[in-house]
């Protein structure tokens, strides 16, 4: 089976993803899947539409040489902006990754809205659909025979949102706990190894895991949005990083890092939920944690979380840091991608 991909976005996960799926390539094939790519959409290179398929490869090479991706385009019409690459890429599958707007999910929204409605799959790692449209696209998908998937969106790669909807058939979720955001995490455990904050997030900027502004990591609001991307998905009870209300870590002193330490604890960007009776709790705020904690020894940019449900206690995923790693872009793409697979196989 052919399938055709519209890219919308190509930043470093969509980049990451496409060079994925040169490397699976021949794993895909022996399992019958062959592709193309057939739409492009760059905020700053321009568009690219073949439905016969594009040179990923030149692609590849034009973005990260800072050059128009436009002459790859083989269409006899002008292509202006991303649903005109949506609606002219003629793909099975489209993967969403545009920048994203926390506050209204837009232009995700309708990007993913114009794709299931030509029959396309639509797969994101853009956590604003998932807040603001989530039972509208599900419902939507599934008027249209389609699926609508965003493992990506919490925990990267690892798998999170399959987890409920495949493996823990019926299960009910009591609460969560756990280190979603690592750039904070990483902050924190360099402060605690004697760096002033200050110099912790310079680390994280100069490593690509940090912004120039790193306020959407260090005042909680990434960890925020994924709380409620969690909580609207799975006790399907619509949830927005303003209800979260997070407490970042700007407020985190060494001298009160210190002073933990002394006392066998540390401080832990926590992100929690709970749910009793129909309404939920939910917060993202620094915690002291101690030994006792499966959080405790999340250092660095390690993150993860322990689910609480009535029929498993503890059931944690936690994805672990590996030397030189800080996690991102492969470890998104690697979501994306297996989201495709679990599409179509």
């Amino acid at each position: 089976m052919h399938y055709k991909f519209a890219l919308i976005g190509f930043g470093n996960v969509a980049r990451a993803l496409a060079r994925l799926f040169l490397r699976k390539q021949a794993a895909l094939e022996a399992q019958g899947i062959t592709f193309s790519f057939t739409g492009i959409s760059t905020g700053r290179h321009g568009y690219a539409v073949n439905p016969d398929g594009l040179d990923i490869q030149k692609a590849l090479e034009l973005v990260e040489s800072g050059q128009s991706i436009q002459p790859l385009t083989n269409y006899h019409l002008p292509i202006t902006n991303s649903l005109e690459v949506i609606q002219h890429s003629a793909a099975d599958i489209m993967f969403e990754n545009s920048p994203v707007n926390k506050q209204t999910g837009q232009p995700a929204l309708d990007h993913v809205r114009a794709a299931l409605n030509l029959g396309m799959h639509a797969i994101t790692a853009n956590k604003g659909t998932v807040v603001h449209g989530y039972r509208e696209l599900t419902a939507l998908a599934k008027s249209k025979g389609r699926q609508f998937r965003f493992e990506s969106t919490v925990l990267g790669g690892s798998p999170v949102f399959s987890i409920f909807r495949e493996t823990l058939p019926l299960a009910e979720l009591i609460s969560f706990s756990g280190i979603l955001n690592a750039t904070s995490n990483i902050i924190l455990s360099r402060m605690e190894n004697g760096e002033t904050y200050e110099d912790a997030v310079k680390y994280c900027q100069s490593v690509g895991v940090a912004e120039t502004d790193p306020a959407n990591d260090v005042d909680g609001w990434d960890a925020a949005i994924k709380v409620a991307a969690l909580a609207t998905v799975l006790w399907d009870i619509p949830t927005t990083p303003q209800q979260v209300n997070p407490t970042g870590i700007r407020g985190i002193t060494p001298q009160m890092i210190a002073q933990a330490k002394a006392e066998g604890k540390r401080y832990k960007l926590v992100c929690s939920a709970e749910k009793v009776g129909d309404k939920i709790t939910t917060s993202v705020a620094p915690q002291l944690v101690d030994s006792t904690s499966p959080l405790y020894s999340m250092m660095n940019s390690s993150t993860g979380i322990a689910f609480r449900t009535d029929v498993l206690p503890d059931y944690s995923v936690i994805v672990s840091e590996r030397e030189g790693m800080h996690g991102g872009p492969i470890e998104t793409a690697y979501g994306l991608f297996a989201d495709f697979v679990n599409i179509v196989k």
